[in-house]
């Protein structure tokens, strides 16, 4: 009588394991994705290195928030790892083998494509931004689980040939990835090439302001300033960009702008510091501090504003 040869657990479990870690980051991708969207990033961050992670320019991917092509990943690896089952009854023993292999080798390679784009990002927030985030770490580490598990989750027929896919994919996600980021790092050179005026003066002064002003945003503005309301932010920050722009290029230079970032024109960030903000961009208004992109009509709000209201650019957000 011959026994038959058991099979590992963690080849029983593995598309558990897969599925259940995939569905863990579906869920904080796609909170996280919710407070980019609306704006509210700095308030569920509770480190203030995590801030400057979720408001820098590496946090966007083709004006799209990050964490929405993250949540993406996430769905397409629980819906690879979940599939054999919700076809078990509905199809023959030899498609459901096919489903098998062919669902085993996507999840690697979707494995592996997740696992150099979050390195190349926890690179990005170690060397680069400087700052610890959480929710990154988080996700690097299901990332690394998730490629793990996919490698020892089964018994791969030739591992040589796996080995060989898995360093094409690596390759082309690391160039994809890598081109993405190119020139997101403003400089002196690049970020403000556009403006003139920003040739020899130094600090970073992030993207140029390109609406224009109305009335009602210069009045706005002039009534801030004389009541000694504050703007704080940092250059590199795409909402602090947001901002500006709902005030339009004229207007916003009459606000009283505070540079956090060191390496930013005209830097203060010992105010900022003094301030105990909760990300950028802030408001100071009449001692009180509101975090940030504020509609215009809520500055007026909060400083007594009576004049104009007739604000003519677009709240970002919904």
């Amino acid at each position: 009588m011959t026994s038959r040869k058991s099979i590992p657990w963690i080849h029983q479990w593995s598309r558990h394991l897969i599925g259940a870690i995939a569905l863990v980051g579906c869920l904080e991708t796609a909170w996280l994705t919710a407070a980019e969207l609306s704006g509210t990033a700095a308030d569920v961050c509770p480190t203030s290195g995590c801030k400057e992670v979720l408001q820098s320019d590496y946090a966007t991917v083709f004006g799209l928030p990050l964490t929405l092509y993250g949540l993406l990943a996430y769905i397409a690896m629980a819906f690879l790892a979940f599939l054999p089952w919700l076809l078990r009854q509905k199809t023959d023993k030899s498609f459901q083998s096919k489903v098998q292999e062919t669902t085993w080798l996507l999840m690697f390679s979707l494995g592996v494509a997740m696992l150099v784009f979050s390195s190349y990002l926890m690179y990005v927030m170690l060397f680069k931004i400087q700052a610890l985030c959480p929710y990154c770490i988080a996700s690097a580490i299901f990332s690394v689980t998730l490629f793990t598990l996919t490698i020892i989750g089964r018994n791969w027929l030739d591992p040589g040939q796996l080995f060989m896919t898995g360093c094409v994919i690596g390759m082309v996600t690391l160039v994809g990835v890598t081109g993405i980021y190119a020139n997101v790092t403003p400089t002196a050179d690049s970020s403000t090439a556009s403006s003139s005026e920003a040739v020899n003066i130094p600090g970073e002064i992030g993207l140029p302001i390109t609406n224009k002003s109305g009335k009602a945003e210069m009045d706005l503005a002039r009534h801030l300033t004389a009541i000694g309301a504050k703007n704080y932010g940092a250059y590199w920050c795409p909402h602090c960009h947001e901002q500006k722009e709902l005030f339009g290029q004229q207007a916003f230079a009459l606000i009283d702008y505070v540079e956090c970032d060191p390496k930013g024109k005209n830097a203060r960030p010992q105010m900022c510091k003094a301030a105990g903000l909760a990300g950028y961009p802030s408001w100071q208004i009449n001692g009180q501090v509101y975090a940030g992109v504020q509609r215009l009509e809520t500055l007026a709000d909060l400083s007594n504003y009576q004049g104009d209201r007739g604000f003519i650019h677009p709240f970002p957000y919904q």
